[in-house]
């Protein structure tokens, strides 16, 4: 299997987290789904990563469908089966997905020259983000084990870390900050840190 990626995307980690937790081997194959002459199209339509391409050909694409893929055909059980814990653990990969949501198209927004930006936009960003990480913080229980929500969860932080050390948001909310430091040293985080 080989996973189109680029190197600091959070919704490519969660994707390469859950294959070494798992003990799947991915080949990673960069793709620039950003450039304008792009043809990457032709591998995933929507023109983002990951799209993880099968030994069969077959491509599927979005980050929470290759995780589930992986999950069911690699015997992993980091989806829990139909019941109140999946949706509990389904609901911290939202919280983690949502991070990303706003923390990627930022990055883009600030980017842009300072004419080009557009200052609500960057606020709104920021607002969710916020928002999230105060959710988190009030309910770092919730974060237990090891499963799709919480590699969501921290995969979305160490992307927060990568891309805005500045924000410094683990000052104000100690808990999470505890939690995520103590998530990051597994092999899965460590394999498959951002450059």
């Amino acid at each position: 299997m080989k996973i189109h990626a680029s190197p600091a995307s959070p919704y490519v980690r969660k994707v390469r987290a859950l294959a070494v937790e798992l003990g799947v081997p991915i080949e990673v194959v960069l793709a620039d789904a950003a450039a304008a002459d792009s043809s990457y199209g032709r591998i995933n339509p929507i023109h983002r990563v990951p799209a993880l391409e099968l030994d069969n050909g077959e491509v599927l694409f979005d980050s929470p469908v290759i995780c589930e893929y992986l999950d069911a055909t690699h015997g992993g059980g980091f989806f829990p089966p139909p019941g109140p814990e999946r949706w509990r653990v389904l609901k911290l990969q939202a919280l983690g997905d949502g991070i990303m949501d706003a923390a990627v198209p930022r990055r883009g927004e600030v980017l842009r020259p300072q004419p080009q930006q557009s200052p609500s936009r960057i606020a709104a960003y920021e607002r969710s983000i916020r928002q999230v990480l105060d959710v988190l913080e009030t309910d770092v229980a919730g974060l237990d084990g090891v499963n799709i929500g919480t590699i969501a969860v921290a995969c979305a932080l160490g992307y927060l870390d990568f891309r805005f050390p500045d924000d410094a948001w683990h000052k104000s909310r100690p808990t999470l900050k505890a939690w995520y430091d103590a998530f990051a040293r597994r092999p899965s985080m460590a394999q498959t840190a951002p450059y």
